[in-house]
């Protein structure tokens, strides 16, 4: 149980504050520019807190807090203690892929670049990460062409400098030979810096300066070195190539990217120097704070660049505005030791980049989401934690869960998604065109779409033969038939061992009332996922089922409602474009496929056809007037002396009459 501190004990000033268990370990981290009216905020009911905030609050047992003298010092003891404690509860950042940087070590007395995975040190400066490590060497190899600066190990490095001897790449010209006094340190300091320019995006004055000496060399008549130099401009431009031209001026930004569901977020960040793409990184964040998406972008930047050794740019793009913008730029900028801009492109090319990184986090989130899928041990964990916590009978082999789709009514589906030993079996999946419901009635919908689709389980299990009760899909497996004959196709004929429902309370009793109406209660287990996603309803508790965050059944139960609801919404769609690119002419009285295609044809097309005259139409021998007409009046609306399709088609009869 939390010791809550009174009111008037907690200081009305900016700090950082932790929640802390009964062992002293720290929960959650935050900071306030009021504590006193911040903390009081975790005091309410639990009802009214969000699901991991209330669960955070139950396993404190101690609140702590540091005042500071600015809210920019509260945020960077935020961070610091974020660091030092790893909470539980907060955001945590996760390299997802391990992505290479260049490394170079400006510390050391004759620096060498080397390709570099892990924690960032002090006395060396990093240029990336990069997406791929084999263009990381390749690249590499290019610039030590033009700058052959030593790559070789330190024990290496100190070997040849006893020997008095070089090694291999002195003689191949990929280093300047440090070790054995061919270059000094003058010169060497040079290529260095050439080289950190180069990297930072500033290839202009590097390519200057070798072509210059590329012309003073042939003006001494030194061609064999102006042919060296030649080489090393050409690999230099190569290498540049490598970096992808996002501006045309030489701007420095970084661009950060964020797509997100209820459980993880993945984050792009794009580094931009003197108008090129030279870096990108990727991480996953485990959302176990209850964030609005400035606030999440907030911590997101505050774990990128509070980072030692990270570079701050003088402007950083995120995709929605940041929460207390004031207080983390100066705290940026204090990073930086010079201004820094925080903002969301609005239009233009940075708008456009924008929208790439974030498609790129959207991407790695997928990717994310299938490796954790592929994983057999983790399949099994997945169904052995949902017997668990939702006590089922038995493991959920078969997962069927169903989603409704529709637009303020209208073009209603249904959809139902199968797993199968926790993956995706498309061939059972089912698309429902829900027929019975006039209005926008999700519960009704559901009633209809899980009646059809069990009625089809119940028909096939009396006649396993008989096809016809099942609803429209793809037919499911077959078994071999005694007689050779081809076996019926069976589409409904295997039941789930779950059967779960996107949707609260609501869509969990119309599931029941579907169960007891066909006499099914007892023989399918049954589930509704509610709203907040760590929420599962069951029939007979009035309670939810609470999912542990960071587990396997969660994350299996994610998959399942993000697919039923895309495939729902995939149907939805592809029905509302049927509907709204239904062909004008579709409907006119006398007009079948044959003369509509006909008469598209011999006019030169739809656009032709509106341009065409009440004359025009009528003078086609094959065509009827009264057709003529009605086309004419689609096509152009009736009024203004014009006679609607009703008239055309009263006077048609009548002369037939006569």
């Amino acid at each position: 149980m939390l010791n809550r501190p009174a009111t008037g004990d907690i200081p009305d000033a900016p700090g950082s504050y932790q929640f802390l268990d009964a062992d002293g370990r720290v929960l959650y981290v935050g900071k306030a520019k009021s504590l006193r009216h911040r903390l009081p905020n975790y005091w309410q009911d639990p009802a009214a807190l969000p699901p991991r905030t209330a669960q955070m609050v139950a396993s404190a047992d101690r609140v702590e807090w540091v005042v500071v003298a600015t809210e920019v010092e509260a945020l960077m003891l935020e961070h610091s203690l974020i660091q030092a404690h790893q909470p539980r509860f907060n955001v945590r950042l996760k390299d997802d892929k391990s992505y290479p940087f260049l490394a170079l070590t400006v510390g050391e007395e004759w620096p060498r670049p080397m390709v570099y995975r892990g924690r960032k040190r002090k006395g060396v400066r990093y240029f990336g990460p990069y997406g791929h490590v084999g263009a990381l060497r390749e690249t590499l190899d290019l610039l030590l062409r033009s700058f052959p600066v030593r790559t070789c190990s330190d024990t290496k490095f100190r070997r040849h400098e006893r020997l008095g001897r070089p090694c291999l790449l002195y003689d191949i010209e990929r280093c300047s030979g440090p070790c054995v006094g061919a270059v000094d340190h003058e010169r060497y300091e040079r290529l260095v810096e050439d080289l950190t320019r180069f990297l930072s995006g500033d290839t202009a004055p590097v390519l200057a300066r070798l072509e210059a000496e590329m012309a003073a060399a042939a003006e001494t008549l030194e061609y064999e070195r102006a042919a060296r130099i030649r080489d090393q401009i050409m690999a230099v431009r190569k290498a540049a190539e490598t970096q992808q031209m996002v501006s045309d001026r030489p701007e420095e930004f970084d661009v950060v990217g964020v797509a997100e569901d209820e459980l993880e977020a993945a984050v792009q960040v794009f580094r931009v120097r003197r108008g090129r793409v030279v870096g990108r990184g990727g991480f996953v964040a485990d959302k176990v704070e209850d964030l609005t998406p400035s606030q999440f972008v907030s911590r997101v930047v505050e774990e990128l660049y509070g980072a030692p050794g990270s570079e701050v740019p003088r402007r950083i793009l995120v995709p929605v505005e940041a929460d207390e913008p004031a207080v983390l730029t100066d705290w940026l900028s204090g990073l930086r030791g010079g201004p820094v801009a925080l903002g969301v492109p609005r239009r233009g090319a940075k708008r456009a980049l924008q929208e790439t990184v974030v498609r790129n986090a959207r991407e790695d989130l997928t990717r994310h989401r299938l490796r954790r899928a592929s994983d057999h041990n983790s399949r099994s964990r997945a169904l052995t934690e949902l017997q668990e916590v939702l006590e089922l009978p038995q493991a959920p082999l078969r997962i069927e869960c169903y989603d409704m789709s529709h637009l303020q009514g209208t073009d209603y589906v249904g959809s139902m998604v199968v797993f199968e030993d926790a993956l995706p079996k498309k061939s059972d999946y089912r698309r429902f065109v829900v027929k019975q419901v006039p209005g926008n009635d999700d519960y009704a919908a559901m009633h209809e779409v899980l009646t059809r689709r069990l009625t089809a389980l119940l028909a096939e299990r009396r006649h396993p033969g008989d096809g016809s009760a099942a609803a429209r899909g793809e037919p499911g497996e077959r078994d071999d038939q005694p007689d050779g004959r081809r076996p019926p196709r069976r589409r409904f004929a295997y039941p789930p061992q779950l059967l779960l429902l996107d949707g609260g309370k609501g869509q969990l009793g119309v599931g029941v009332q579907v169960l007891e109406e066909l006499g099914l209660t007892g023989q399918i287990e049954l589930a509704s996922l509610a709203k907040q996603f760590e929420e599962v309803y069951r029939p007979g508790t009035p309670d939810p089922v609470r999912i542990p965050r960071g587990s396997e059944a969660l994350y299996l139960l994610q998959r399942l409602r993000d697919e039923a609801h895309r495939f729902a919404i995939t149907f939805h769609r592809t029905r509302r474009g049927h509907r709204m690119t239904r062909s004008v002419l579709d409907g006119v009285p006398g007009l079948g496929p044959t003369r509509k295609a006909k008469l598209v044809k011999e006019l030169g097309g739809v656009r032709a056809l509106r341009n065409a005259s009440r004359e025009d139409l009528r003078s086609l021998s094959w065509l009827p007037d009264a057709v003529a007409d009605a086309v004419f009046d689609r096509l152009h609306g009736t009024g203004g002396g014009r006679r609607s399709i009703t008239a055309v088609l009263a006077e048609s009869r009548e002369n037939s009459e006569g």
